[in-house]
């Protein structure tokens, strides 16, 4: 039964894949209604505000939902949101038993959910999958534990590490599929990063073009306001956002604001903003992930800050030399101390190669 119990939950997974891109700061939420061993009911999260992916699962079963086994991805909630609380469906359903892969940490549910549906006499039981569903919903845990945005340092360099050549050019050192597979990511985080370096040499637009998808928020950390307004990021309309100092002048913020840009103001220590505040910021506007693109300045300071969660590298088959490094000082002094990747994997991209995993900070803070 356990390995039939993981092949139902598995399918809950994929489904809540469906979501992704659409539902945030939602979870990813897939359900399957299984009855005498066979799938009579499926569904997943599809859009905020939608119905939830239990609700889609009961309306796809019907009747045949009664006595069977529902198997879901999250902890159904059991307060009023948007829409009303799952527990209310499962019990309306006549499910007998509830499979679940993770609790919801969400302070308006952790356990409250579990804990109505027990009391009503269902079978719960929790922790199928587990590792998979905490991975697929990874910005979801961290912003609702945090109160933080799950930060993606994103790199594309050559073999020795270079990001342009020594006169700043960088178009392209990847190929076409790892650009696609970059704005597939692009259209399913809320937010991307980037520094005034990566404006100023490039003037980028940060849509999302070679996939179909949303465009995520723009975010441009420029502590001492050297970008221009009329950069191509900062047209109206586009929603972006410009994170500076406090200090920078208020006739050339006023610019940008006019132009519908949000202008975040914070301290500075020599043009450095302490990045923790705008990410902050950031969560509570409703941004679970963010994406890091550049530049070198900006990726150094964001680990140096401890910020960055996980890593995206995009590795073309190519040596620069001489030419601009992906990453600026860390501060590492001796080899122990650097900054690690645990559970890498890596895959291939037409002819470059992605590495991925999480970042673990070796050094102490103190």
């Amino acid at each position: 039964m356990a390995s039939t119990d993981a092949g139902f939950m598995r399918r809950a997974l994929r489904l809540a894949e469906r979501g992704r891109g659409k539902v945030s700061p939602n979870p990813l939420v897939g359900a399957v209604v299984v009855r005498r061993g066979r799938v009579v009911g499926e569904g997943a999260h599809l859009e905020l505000g939608g119905p939830h992916a239990e609700v889609h699962a009961f309306a796809n079963a019907g009747d045949r939902a009664r006595d069977a086994t529902l198997f879901v991805t999250l902890e159904p909630c059991a307060h009023q949101g948007r829409t009303p609380p799952c527990t209310e469906a499962v019990l309306q359903a006549g499910v007998r038993r509830l499979v679940c892969a993770m609790e919801d940490p969400d302070q308006r549910v952790q356990g409250q959910g579990l804990t109505r549906l027990r009391d009503a006499g269902l079978e719960v039981e929790v922790g199928l999958l587990a590792a998979q569903a905490q991975r697929q919903n990874a910005a979801y845990l961290k912003h609702r534990r945090t109160g933080l945005p799950l930060v993606i340092l994103k790199l594309a360099q050559t073999l020795d590490g270079r990001i342009a050549t020594v006169s700043g050019e960088s178009r392209w050192i990847t190929g076409a599929s790892s650009r696609r597979h970059v704005h597939r990511w692009r259209s399913w985080v809320d937010g991307i990063v980037v520094g005034a370096g990566t404006v100023l040499a490039d003037d980028p637009r940060l849509t999302v073009r070679h996939v179909r998808g949303r465009n995520p928020r723009r975010l441009v950390v420029d502590g001492r306001l050297r970008v221009s307004p009329d950069s191509r990021i900062f047209q109206p309309g586009d929603g972006a956002i410009l994170i500076t100092s406090r200090e920078t002048s208020k006739r050339k913020r006023a610019r940008f604001a006019a132009g519908g840009t949000a202008v975040w103001t914070y301290a500075d220590r020599d043009g450095i903003i302490d990045l923790k505040k705008p990410l902050s910021r950031a969560a509570r506007e409703g941004m679970t992930s963010l994406l890091v693109e550049g530049g070198p300045q900006l990726a150094a300071s964001a680990l140096r800050q401890r910020l960055i969660d996980q890593v995206m590298l995009y590795v073309a088959p190519s040596m620069m030399g001489e030419g601009m490094g992906a990453i600026g000082d860390l501060g590492v002094r001796f080899p122990s101390e650097a900054v690690r990747l645990e559970g890498a994997r890596i895959q291939r991209l037409g002819e470059d190669f992605l590495i991925t995993g999480d970042v673990s900070y070796t050094c102490s803070p103190d």
